[in-house]
C-alpha cells in the first residue's frame, strides 16, 4: 500500500466531510512525517454513516470486498492495495464508538485525534499516546515493536512552542 493511495483516500473522506481517523502503521508514519516501513493496508476508522459510500467508491476504483465482518470492519483489496474500514458510531461529543467482534466496543476519543502527514498530505490520526494504547492486549509482531519504538520516541521528544 503506497502513501499516495493513503493520501488519496484521506482526501476523498475529507472532501466529503467524513469524520475519520487513520490508524495502524500508516498513522505512526503520519505522525513521524515519513514512511518508515512497508504497509500492507490502511486501517481507517470512519463515521459508520459513511461506510457504504466509501465502500462503493473504493469498489468503483477496482477494490473488492475480501472480508465482510460488518458492523465491525470490512476489508477491501485491489492489486497491491488494501483498505480496512472500521465503522465508528459518532457520539454527540465527537467520540467514535467502534464495535468489536466479541460484542464489546472501544471508544476513540475526539481529544486524541491529531494531524499527521502521508505523502505530504495532512491526514487525521490518533496521537502517539492513543496509538500506543491501541497496541496493548495482543502479542506484538515485529512491525508493532517497530511502531512502538517510533511512538515512544515521539512521546519523549521535547515540544517547542
Amino acid at each position: 500500500m503506497e502513501g499516495s493511495e493513503v493520501a488519496r483516500i484521506a482526501a476523498w473522506l475529507a472532501a466529503r466531510g467524513v469524520v475519520y481517523q487513520c490508524n495502524g502503521g500508516w498513522a505512526v508514519d503520519a505522525l513521524v512525517g515519513r514512511q518508515t516501513r512497508p504497509h500492507g493496508d490502511l486501517d481507517v476508522f470512519l463515521d459508520a454513516a459513511a461506510v457504504a459510500d466509501a465502500v462503493a467508491w473504493l469498489e468503483q476504483d477496482g477494490y473488492g470486498v475480501a472480508e465482510d465482518w460488518l458492523p465491525v470492519r470490512v476489508e477491501l483489496r485491489a492489486e497491491g492495495r488494501a483498505v480496512d474500514p472500521h465503522p465508528m458510531r459518532l457520539e454527540p461529543n465527537g467520540d467514535g464508538v467502534q464495535a468489536l467482534l466479541d460484542g464489546g466496543s472501544i471508544v476513540h476519543p475526539v481529544a486524541s485525534r491529531t494531524i499527521g502527514r502521508v505523502a505530504g498530505f495532512p491526514v487525521v490520526v490518533a496521537d502517539a499516546a492513543r496509538l500506543i494504547a491501541l497496541r496493548a492486549g495482543y502479542e506484538l509482531r515485529a512491525v508493532d515493536r517497530h511502531d512502538l519504538a517510533l511512538l515512544r520516541s515521539l512521546e519523549a521528544a521535547p515540544t517547542t512552542t
